[in-house]
Order: structure tokens, then C-alpha cells, then sequence
């Protein structure tokens, strides 16, 4: 059987192609009760539409390219699945690539994507990535920019965070309610935007607790198990009671520091991590830590891509509190 065109639709409903064409691509200045007309003889007819010759129409891909630098942390994972619930139901095919934290493999992977003319690029950049300008090298004007996560603020384009102030205030808050007295931090990259914010969010408690800041009680680049097992044994050495991490993994290791070093968690030492990874309510002791919502982050950047907007939008942060950080008394 011949499948069914277009002029097909056009015929059945006594409309122009161009008016079927632009129906099915949800063009607004077509009504909305013809466009619904248009979707139902569609679907009865058993229309099938092609995409090949749609972008090369549009000069670009029913596509969109996600840009992450891993796949195996469950924040990407889910970020992933939420822009794919997204951008599958618009008709949009997703290319994820992955950086390794490498600002060469990222700047490949936006050449790739930008030779393949996809519609849009959702990213959340390298650790390496040290400012934008590679993005913008790389920037087509056929395709749409939305950070999410990791952002750079100077590059146009829309960008989904969550509330990293906040959320680390709010972390550190708890450990000084459980009566931890000198609390150090692993803290991240400050060229990484969310890593800046937790720091920010962290200082900020402590003085609203009346307490100084301590810059020797923040153990940069602590994102990995390896690096937080040892700037966590750096923190007991240099007295600390409790930390907050940016991360998980990174808390993960300080876990296992304090454990070396004999201590109780949590009446000789709290922490809190970052992110609520799988393995966190099945540590011993389970480890509290806040939860990002990643796959709202993915599905806010999809919508943002989906509506071309230019606005910062935040996602709240929620604090899982666990047995890592509740001393006796406090639980």
C-alpha cells in the first residue's frame, strides 16, 4: 500500500498541503481546531512523517544533542531521562554524548553535534571546561543553547540549576542543629557554577551562626571517593567534627576516613553528601544527603529548549536526613 502524503490530508479535509504541513508541525498562526482536525485525519489515515526530508526543509535535525560528563552518576542518568520524556513526546530524537570531565571531548562533541544540525544542544560542561568561550566558538545560530547544572551565566541561551545556596545552607544548618561545632567542607571546582553556589551556601551558615570563616577547613577539588577519603582524613586531623560535601562520592570517601581513623558516625563525626545517589540509604550508617531532583532538572531544560525561553529556572533542593548525620538525641 502507498502511505499516506500530505496532499492526502489536504485532499480529505479541503485544505492546502502547506496548511497540513504547518499544522502537523504545530505552527501557532494555524488554528487550534484545524490543527486538532489536522492531528486526528493524520492518525486515521495512518500518516508517517519523515523526518530526512523535514530537516532538510528546516536545515536542521528533529534532534537534540545532551551533552554530560558522565552517564554513570545517577544525577546525568535521571537528568537524561527526564529531557528524553520531554523531547520524545514533541517528536525529537535525543544524541547523548559524554565529555569524561574533558574540555577536548567536549569541544568534539559540540562540533559533532553542530555538523549534524541538530535543532538544539542541552549541556552541562566539563570540569576542565575553565569559562565558556569554546561554547561560543561552537554555538550554531540553527540551534538552541540550554545549560542545566553546570552553567557558564554570560552565555545567552536558557539555564536550568537547582537551588545550590539553599540546599548547602540548609545542609550545613543541620549538622550545627545536631551540635557539630567545627564543621569543614569538600567542596568542588569554583570555574563549576553549582560547586561556587554549595561553598557560597555553606559559608553563609555558619556565619549566620555567629561562626568565622575558616578557609583551611575547605577541601577544594573533593569530588571523587579517592580525593574525599583523603581531604576527609585532612579534616579529622585538623579537628573536625562533621562535613558537609558537595557530593556523595566524595562524602563516601570521607566515610571511610573516619572509619580508619576509629571515629563514631554519627556521635564522633557527621557529614552530609550531595545528590542522593543510590547507594546512600544503603551505606552504613545511611548517609544523609540533598536530593537535586535531577529528572526535573531534564525535563525543566527540555521545556526550556521546547519554548525558547531565556530565563534562569531553579529546582528546589530536599535534604534526605539519615543516620550520618543525627547524633543520639537528635535522631
Amino acid at each position: 500500500m502507498a502511505k499516506t502524503t500530505i496532499t492526502d490530508i489536504a485532499k480529505k479535509l479541503g485544505l492546502t498541503p502547506s496548511t497540513i504541513s504547518r499544522a502537523l508541525a504545530g505552527n501557532p498562526r494555524i488554528k487550534i481546531g484545524t490543527r486538532e482536525a489536522v492531528e486526528k485525519a493524520a492518525a486515521e489515515m495512518g500518516y508517517e512523517r519523515n523526518a530526512v526530508a523535514s530537516s532538510l526543509r528546516s536545515g536542521k535535525a528533529m534532534t537534540v544533542g545532551i551533552i554530560v560528563p558522565r552517564i554513570n552518576r545517577m544525577f546525568f542518568g535521571n537528568a537524561i531521562s527526564g529531557a528524553e520524556s520531554v523531547l520524545n513526546e514533541a517528536g525529537y530524537t535525543v544524541i547523548i554524548c559524554q565529555t569524561h570531565e574533558k574540555v577536548e571531548n567536549e569541544k568534539n562533541a559540540l562540533k559533532t553535534l553542530s555538523m549534524n544540525r541538530v535543532a538544539g544542544i542541552l549541556i552541562s560542561h566539563s570540569i576542565e571546561s575553565a569559562d565558556s568561550s569554546h561554547i561560543r566558538e561552537a554555538l550554531d545560530s540553527r540551534s538552541k543553547l540550554v545549560q542545566f547544572d553546570r552553567v557558564f551565566y554570560d552565555l545567552p541561551g536558557a539555564k536550568v540549576v537547582n537551588d545550590n545556596f539553599h540546599g548547602a545552607y540548609e545542609a550545613t544548618s543541620h549538622l550545627l542543629r545536631m551540635g557539630y561545632k567545627k564543621i569543614g567542607t569538600l567542596a568542588g571546582y569554583m570555574n563549576v557554577s553549582c560547586y561556587k553556589e554549595r561553598l557560597d551556601g555553606y559559608f553563609k551558615a555558619l556565619s549566620d551562626a555567629g561562626m568565622s570563616r575558616d578557609e583551611s577547613l575547605v577541601y577544594y577539588g573533593s569530588i571523587l571517593q579517592e580525593t574525599g577519603r583523603v581531604s576527609g582524613k585532612k579534616a579529622i586531623e585538623a579537628g573536625c567534627d562533621a562535613l558537609y560535601s558537595a557530593g556523595d562520592f566524595s562524602a563516601l570517601g570521607a566515610v571511610e576516613a573516619a572509619c580508619e581513623a576509629g571515629k563514631n558516625i554519627p556521635e564522633d563525626f557527621g557529614i552530609v553528601g550531595t545528590a542522593n545517589e543510590d547507594f546512600t540509604s544503603i551505606m552504613n550508617p545511611p548517609l544523609s544527603s540533598l536530593d537535586l531532583n535531577p529528572y526535573e532538572i531534564g525535563r525543566q531544560a527540555a521545556l526550556a529548549f521546547l519554548d525558547g525561553s531565556d530565563e534562569v529556572v531553579k529546582v528546589k533542593t530536599e535534604l534526605r536526613e539519615r543516620l550520618s548525620s543525627k547524633r543520639n538525641g537528635n535522631r
